[in-house]
């Protein structure tokens, strides 16, 4: 059980209210532990689902598992304050539209290639190398044509894999994106 601090200038109305809701609290938990039958060794564990990672295949069919970042919050953060990134990880930033994204390395503390990419998923730009910024201001990182998409991977993985611009890398479990050459996040349906 846990111990609650009552304050000491509340009536004696309030420290039975602060008590009750301790004791509810721990009579609660007590009951949903209980509630549920205790399994036998004959029993099989339940097995937990596996939640597959979005991924991508690269051209030499090396998989990368790799983080979305949706939300401005991540599109901001990106890979930043991480120790390291191993070679089969990675981070895939999807835009609404063909841009010249621009990307930083402010409090980054690995090195990263930036694969950008079109609608189709194949290579527009690669800028490889990047060094973690240490020191304000920091340079900017932009593709040579516009890209629909940014593969960041650690650093050294487009040489060791052979990626070009032109490459198509494929890309499984990411909603959106590749998109078909009408602009929509459907795939073309197999006829």
């Amino acid at each position: 059980m846990h111990l609650v601090a009552i304050p000491r200038r509340i009536n004696l109305y309030q420290r039975f209210g602060f008590i009750f809701l301790a004791l509810a609290g721990q009579l609660a938990a007590g009951c949903s532990q209980s509630a549920q039958p205790p399994q036998s060794p004959e029993q099989p564990r339940a097995a937990k689902e596996k939640v597959e990672l979005p991924q991508a295949t690269l051209p030499d069919a090396f998989v990368v598992k790799l983080e979305l970042a949706v939300t401005q919050q991540e599109v901001a953060e990106g890979l930043m304050y991480r120790p390291s990134l191993p070679e089969n990880r990675g981070m895939l930033f999807i835009f609404d539209d063909d841009r010249y994204p621009s990307f930083w390395m402010k409090n980054t503390l690995i090195s990263l290639d930036l694969i950008f990419l079109d609608s189709a998923g194949s290579v527009v730009d690669i800028v490889a190398n990047v060094p973690p910024c240490a020191t304000d201001p920091c340079p900017t990182y932009s593709p040579r044509k516009p890209a629909r998409a940014v593969l960041e991977v650690a650093s050294g993985t487009a040489a060791a894999h052979g990626i070009e611009p032109g490459d198509a890398i494929a890309f499984d479990r990411v909603p959106g994106y590749p998109v078909d050459d009408h602009g929509t996040n459907e795939a073309p349906e197999n006829s």
